[in-house]
Order: C-alpha cells, then structure tokens, then sequence
C-alpha cells in the first residue's frame, strides 16, 4: 500500500498569508450578510430554544477571535476581559443565552469589527514555518478561526431557517444536472485505506492522526435518499410501525409525535415544507432535510438496509482503488470549485439527487460533499493517537455514545470547513441541522 496521507500544500509564507486573509475575509462577510439581513429585534430574540440569539453568535466569533489570534498568538492584553463568560459557550446553554447581559447589535459589530482589524495586522506579520509552536504552523490559528466562524454562520443560517416571518434570504437555485440514471448503489471493495489525515494543514484534532482501517466490501448508496425515496416510508406507515425503531428512537418520536421531516406538513393530499420563510411542495428529487439520526436508521431498516459506519462512508469518499491513496476530497486533491459540490451557502437547498458527476468519487459515488450531512451509524470516538489540540473542549469532551457522527458538509458548510476528513456530530434527536443520509449494506460474498 502506498504512502495514502499525501497532497501538496502551500508552505511559502505569503501563499499561506493569503490563503488565511480569504478564509477569513469570506467567513466575515458571510457573517455580516447573515446578521443585517434583518432588524435588530430579530437579531437579539431566540427564534428557538435549541439556538442562540444571532447577536449573540456575532460576538461570539469576535471574542474567539480576539482569544485566539489577539491574546494567544499575538501576546496582546484582552480587549474586553469582562465579556469572556458571556460568550463562553460551555458556561451557558443556548436556552439562557437571551437572559445575559450580551453587547447590543451595534456595540457587537463594533467589537467584531475591532477585533478583526487587529487580528489582520497579526496576520500580516505572522511567521507560519519553523516556529516549533504548532498553533501557527502553516497559519494553523488563522484557519482554525476561519474554520469556527463558518461553522457559527451555518449554525446562524440555521437560525434563520427556525425564525418565522418574511423572508430574509434569498439565493439562486442549483443548476440541474441532466437527470441521473445510473445505478442506485456502488460496490466498494473490501481492504485496508487510510483514515484521517496527519498532513492536511487546518484540520481539526478529531480529524487525526491518519491511520489505516480495514473495512470489509461493502454497497452504498450512489446518492443521498431523496425526498421520494423517503415518503415512500411514510406512506407505508414507517412511522408507526415500532419494527424499524430503536427503542430510544420510538418513544422519542412518539413522545413528540413525530410524523415527518421537521418542516414538513400535509395539505390537501400534497406534502408542503417551509424553506427560509418561502412554503413550497416538497420536491421529490431533493435529498431528504431535516431528519433524525433516529429516523434515517428507520428508513435504513425499512429498506432493509443500514446505515453506513463512518470508516465506510469516509473509503467512500477518499480512497482510490487505482492509485491505492485516500485523497482530500472525492475528486481528489484539489479544494472544491462549483462544479465539484453545493457549498457555502450559494444555494440555499439541496441540488438534485445526482448532481456533480465532477465530484463524484473514483467508484462513482455522487454528491458525498455538500448537499446535505450524512448521518453514520458511528458514535463519536477518538483515533488510535488522538490528542487534543488547542482545547480539549473543542472535540474530547464529545467523545461517547451520545453523539452519532454526520460527514460531507451541506450547501450551509464553506469549504474551508469541509474536506473528507472532517468530522461532525450531534445528539441522534437533531432535526434542525440540515441533515440527510444515504444508505449501505454488506456485500454478497459472490460480487466481492
């Protein structure tokens, strides 16, 4: 087996400068869009207990920023020390957020703002190689920052999607692809591939070190489950039928009388959905939002399949059997360009169920980044290796049980936040993420 965990990466200083100043110039602005497209009263309400006010996220990613750009790398003394516990996140629950004295609309501006600028005059002088600090190596700091902030803008977007009222966003559709008749499931072979990455330059302590798996042949599907697919298992009574439920998964659902996507309602014989404030039919052909890991490994078993382990979906996506290497990406190396994958919110929805051949994967999987996140049968664990860095709050304290692990971003995820090493998670009750799956089974001994 070949070295796998390889790729070129800009190592010069100034392309690494610039890479950083990009990544943070697009998060901000996608920040600034996404908090002054409505009016302040819309900014400090909770549109949800399960998230935060959207001011509070604004500043938020500021004193991130100053945290970690303008005190730990720069050395410099806090700007405003008195705000730390506010904007902590785990010292208070989205569901108390509201009640804390959090800094109004234009006073968050301001300090992100301030923030910002000083963060830039660190980059400008920054030295990202031969330091022995692996915080700035490779301006690591610099795109974990980047990397936070479009995750609290994907988690704003989010916010956006739960308030009710006018819209507030709009976005062009996906382009279609012509529509796709290829096969319904790939065959990935069984054997050893590389997990993980212990190169890649930004990525998150969770994503390493690279390690090798071995993973049995195994079917997956060649695109996310779609709409369709999925009302087909509401028509024939998947959610009242305790047969596909965990037990954990059934009383939830019954307890909170859960009978379809979140979103989703029934009028007049047609399925409607609310997207950003616009109510739509529900298209068939869209992979299928909003739901639970509970109700994805439902609709696996209904189908009589399963839902993919994260070691299986991550060979999916990276290994090339050809040139016996895990890659960066489906596609390969290269970072992502719109033909490769819906991300970074330039839609606002799903494209169409087999869309971007060009980033399909060397077997021919489809749409395995951006789109949707894809629920794994996986709980959140450690590599063989792991250690925790910066923080330990950032990945350890989520190892366990609790959590069931998505991969492949959505269109609401930037690139720079998303690569096939990356790893998401969340509680298996989750509906408000922009979540869909797609699923596999084991191969039959006589196509292996």
């Amino acid at each position: 087996m070949t070295d796998p965990d390889t790729h070129s990466s800009p190592t010069d200083p100034e392309t690494l400068r610039k890479r950083a100043l990009a990544a943070l110039t697009t998060a901000r602005d996608r920040t600034a869009l996404l908090t002054s497209c409505v009016e302040d009263p819309e900014l400090t309400a909770q549109h949800s207990p399960l998230m935060s006010p959207l001011v509070w996220d604004l500043a938020h990613i500021g004193n991130q920023e100053e945290l970690w750009l303008l005190r730990t790398v720069a050395g410099r003394d806090a700007m405003r020390p008195e705000i730390d516990g506010i904007y902590d996140a785990f010292e208070h629950p989205r569901s108390e957020r509201p009640s804390l004295p959090l800094l109004p609309p234009a006073e968050a501006r301001h300090y992100a703002a301030e923030v910002r600028g000083r963060a830039l005059d660190v980059l400008e002088s920054a030295s990202f190689q031969g330091t022995g600090a692996q915080l700035t190596e490779a301006g690591f700091a610099f795109g974990m920052i980047a990397q936070h902030e479009q995750q609290h803008d994907e988690t704003m977007l989010i916010t956006h999607q739960l308030r009710r009222g006018p819209t507030a966003l709009t976005a062009p559709d996906p382009m279609p692809d012509p529509a796709f008749t290829g096969p319904s499931e790939v065959l990935v072979p069984g054997g050893p591939f590389t997990m993980g990455t212990s190169t890649e330059p930004w990525a998150l302590d969770n994503e390493r070190p690279a390690h090798q798996r071995l993973v049995p042949s195994f079917h997956i599907d060649t695109t996310p489950v779609t709409n369709g697919a999925y009302q087909a298992f509401m028509a024939d009574g998947g959610y009242s039928d305790p047969r596909w439920w965990t037990p954990d998964g059934w009383s939830h659902i019954r307890a909170h009388s859960i009978e379809a996507p979140l979103f989703w309602r029934r009028e007049g014989g047609e399925w409607l959905r609310r997207r950003f404030g616009v109510t739509e039919l529900v298209p068939a052909n869209e992979p299928v939002l909003h739901v639970s890991w509970y109700e994805a490994d439902a609709y696996a078993r209904w189908a009589g399949r399963r839902l993919p382990t994260e070691a299986e979906w991550e060979k999916a996506a990276r290994h090339d059997p050809v040139a016996d290497r895990s890659t960066r990406y489906p596609w390969g190396d290269a970072d992502p360009t719109p033909e490769h994958a819906n991300l970074g919110q330039r839609h606002l929805r799903p494209a169409p169920a087999g869309s971007y051949p060009e980033g399909q994967s060397p077997l021919g999987v489809r749409q395995l980044i951006g789109d949707v996140w894809e629920w794994t049968s996986s709980d959140l664990l450690p590599y063989p290796g792991f250690a925790a860095f910066p923080y330990k709050e950032y990945s350890e304290v989520f190892f366990g049980p609790e959590y069931k692990v998505l991969r492949g971003g959505s269109f609401a995820v930037d690139s720079v936040a998303c690569r096939g090493t990356f790893r998401n998670w969340d509680y298996p009750i989750r509906r408000q993420i922009f979540s869909g799956f797609r699923t596999a089974r084991d191969a039959d001994p006589e196509s292996v």
